[in-house]
């Protein structure tokens, strides 16, 4: 496949994509166009969507692709590769790939032998994933702190209290354990200048000088 034979078919699959998706959501054509006027982006028109589907109009901006993503409710990347459909994509002209490496390479996960290098943009996604990890650790561990502690203060049996403050102190140890460890990654992420992302509320407190103990905010 020449290169402008891959650019259009790229721009093909996409087509495919969105009146699947379209389908899929249920909104028609106006609907569709609608939706795209609404997030600012009214030169998408129901037109030009039309001509997108029908395979007339052979080329699409990334901003294109983002816009009408959003009103249908779905992650760009899957609009840009056949994920569930097709086993295999030509993500480049001449270069085929299981579609889910492709998936992977378009979003830096792509698994390499060697060590990202250090302030390359994998490391940098790397960093963040990591750290989207170490936040829903933080968040499980601090909820189930909160859930054992709520069961203690509940009910009226000692013996049953003991027992359940002696849980809950466990899941406190955990979350203590998880939030310092979040914590500390989010200021080696500071000194790396840079900037980590907003924490959940239940969170806000690892952010604090002095970050208190999960059980301190049950």
């Amino acid at each position: 496949m020449t290169p402008e034979q891959w650019s259009t078919a790229f721009t093909g699959r996409i087509a495919q994509r969105l009146r699947e998706a379209r389908k899929a959501a249920g909104l028609t054509m106006a609907e569709f166009a609608q939706g795209c006027a609404a997030r600012g982006v009214p030169e998408l028109t129901e037109h030009s969507i039309k001509n997108l589907e029908s395979g007339r109009k052979t080329s699409i901006s990334v901003a294109d692709v983002v816009v009408l993503a959003d009103v249908l409710g779905v992650p760009p990347v899957t609009l840009l590769f056949p994920l569930g459909s097709s086993a295999t994509v030509e993500v480049l002209p001449g270069r085929e790939l299981s579609t889910w490496d492709a998936v992977a390479w378009f979003t830096g996960e792509s698994p390499l032998e060697e060590t990202a290098p250090k302030g390359s943009p994998r490391d940098v996604l790397d960093i963040f994933r990591q750290h989207g990890d170490l936040v829903a650790a933080a968040q499980s561990s601090y909820a189930l702190a909160r859930k054992r502690r709520r069961a203690a203060s509940t009910t009226l049996d000692r013996s049953r209290r003991a027992t359940l403050l002696e849980r809950a102190e466990g899941y406190e140890e955990h979350a203590f354990e998880d939030c310092q460890e979040l914590r500390t990654f989010r200021g080696r992420m500071r000194d790396r200048d840079m900037t980590p992302p907003a924490l959940p509320a239940e969170l806000a407190f690892v952010d604090q000088p002095e970050a208190p103990t999960p059980s301190e905010h049950s």
